[in-house]
């Protein structure tokens, strides 16, 4: 038996490539079992995408249903203005605890935004520090990622990453723990962000010796950089590959440690199904499981994210209700916006009609109905001096930068996207549709011109605080100690009987 508003388990992982997943692959070496049982018997949805491939900008545009040019989310030091609404904000509103364990890389100092709970800090710094100058386009940004992550790529006993996403999920399942003790009556909603499969790829040597070298399925599109379209030589520069190539045996360990890393957010989410279910949480919880972009590692020789292609745009995206939406695969185009109004819609509520939303609610697909195919995409991070959007519908994508040739694939017939359809004579029609649709959806003079101007503000205070006293902006999860465990002023029965789940 359901309940009328269900709970919401909502497990985010980081740069999770969906191509390459078993849900979405028939070839597929990665082992998931635990998101392969998920999606046996819930909602897959085989073409969702971020809409906007950078940590930051898409994971607001998430939390929001909104693009990034509509809330200033321009890069990975953009701030996310405390009045914009989340889903966190909309469901409390309808009565629901709202919780946040992991990443979501807000920068500024408002680090809730609708949580009522953060229960980590973050992995990523809440500053300006990692602004982009479209004022110096040539400048390489020495804080932004180098190819070192794929030149040392192999196991290791211990990381950076592991310290976090192993706090994550331990007060994840302690958050559950107190939750069926202390308010059972209360929906929750509790997102579980961790930072895995993200570079660096390193891995303990219990999930990379899960794979052989020859498991390892190696990049199938190779082009010589001379080749590569104008926004991804900016990438190539960027990430700092241009005019190099990564060894053969180092793309094959980045891969392997990769796909060691999808096997440990697997049993990450066996862990957090495991304790719904200890918890009697299973039949009233909907658990979604999906991502804030994916990694095109080595794919025409490109790695990390900041591009419109598929390995880096699409995500994983799996709704698990069984017990209110039959099993089904969703082939229509979706993106991470539409997680607000799913997530409004199935506790019982509305959005409110006077706000701006450009996401679309799920419940139509997961009734089995004729719901959304279209994608709308912003990208004005690391690499570009200019927006580079993207809309997907139907069997195409389209991509757009005010000084770059337009690119144009059929994602259907070629999902490799090897073939640039712009120039085909068969389908200037086509291309002409899709140049006025953007002509007519952005400004883009005035987006050019805030984005500038917010650039240029973040970095005169991002200079401004490293002079004299630092007042950090990162979140610091407060833990009253004289609360846990046994103490004096707690009855010892009394502590030990609502400690105890399920209660004698």
């Amino acid at each position: 038996m359901t309940t009328q508003r269900p709970n919401i388990l909502f497990i985010m992982a980081d740069q999770m490539a969906a191509p390459l997943l078993p849900m979405h692959s028939g070839h597929s070496p990665i082992q998931m079992p635990h998101l392969n049982a998920l999606a046996t018997t819930g909602t897959v949805f085989d073409s969702a995408y971020c809409n906007s491939p950078l940590c930051a900008p898409s994971r607001f545009s998430l939390v929001s249903g909104q693009l990034p040019s509509r809330i200033g989310a321009y890069d990975n030091a953009a701030d996310l203005a405390t009045d914009i609404p989340t889903y966190a904000h909309y469901l409390r509103n309808l009565g629901y605890r709202t919780a946040l364990s992991g990443k979501m890389h807000f920068c500024g100092p408002d680090q809730l935004h609708g949580y009522e709970e953060r229960l980590t800090s973050d992995i990523y710094p809440a500053d300006y520090g990692w602004s982009v100058n479209w004022d110096e386009p040539d400048v390489r940004p020495t804080w932004y990622h180098n190819m070192a992550s794929v030149e040392q790529a192999g196991p290791s006993v211990r990381s950076n990453q592991l310290d976090f996403d192993e706090e994550v999920v331990f007060r994840a399942r302690q958050y559950l723990y107190d939750h069926v003790r202390n308010t059972p009556e209360q929906p929750f909603c509790l997102t579980v962000s961790m930072t895995h499969p993200h570079d660096p790829y390193t891995i303990p040597a219990e999930y990379f010796d899960r794979y052989t070298d020859e498991d390892v399925q190696m990049p199938r599109v190779h082009m010589a950089q001379d080749q590569l379209d104008p926004h991804a030589q900016r990438v190539a520069k960027v990430i700092d590959i241009w005019g190099k190539t990564m060894p053969e045996q180092a793309v094959r360990r980045a891969r392997r440690a990769y796909y060691g890393a999808c096997s440990y957010i697997d049993d990450n989410i066996g862990k957090l199904v495991k304790t719904l279910t200890e918890c009697g949480l299973g039949d009233d919880t909907v658990i979604v499981f999906s991502g804030d972009h994916g990694d095109m590692l080595g794919e025409r020789g490109l790695w990390y994210k900041m591009h419109w292609f598929e390995m880096a745009a699409r995500v994983p995206l799996v709704v698990h209700a069984p017990g209110r939406f039959a099993a089904r695969k969703v082939a229509a185009s979706v993106s991470t916006i539409d997680l607000l109004p799913t997530f409004v819609e199935l506790a019982g509520g509305q959005v409110d009609p006077a706000l701006p939303l450009d996401g679309r609610s799920l419940l139509p697909h997961l009734r089995g109905e004729a719901g959304h195919d279209e994608v709308i995409g912003e990208y004005m991070g690391e690499g570009t001096n200019a927006p580079l959007l993207m809309i997907r519908r139907g069997d195409f994508k389209f991509i757009y930068a005010s000084a770059d040739p337009c690119l144009l694939f059929n994602v259907a017939a070629d999902p490799d996207e090897r073939h640039n359809l712009a120039q085909a004579p068969e389908h200037q029609a086509l291309l002409q549709a899709f140049l006025a649709e953007t002509a007519a959806r952005w400004d883009l003079p005035t987006i050019h011109a805030q984005v500038l101007a917010s650039q240029r503000r973040r970095r005169l205070v991002a200079q401004a605080m490293q002079k004299g006293r630092l007042t950090s902006w990162d979140h610091q999860p407060l833990v009253d100690a004289s609360q846990q465990y046994m103490r004096n002023h707690i009855d010892l029965d009394d502590l030990e009987r609502r400690a105890r789940f399920p209660r004698l």
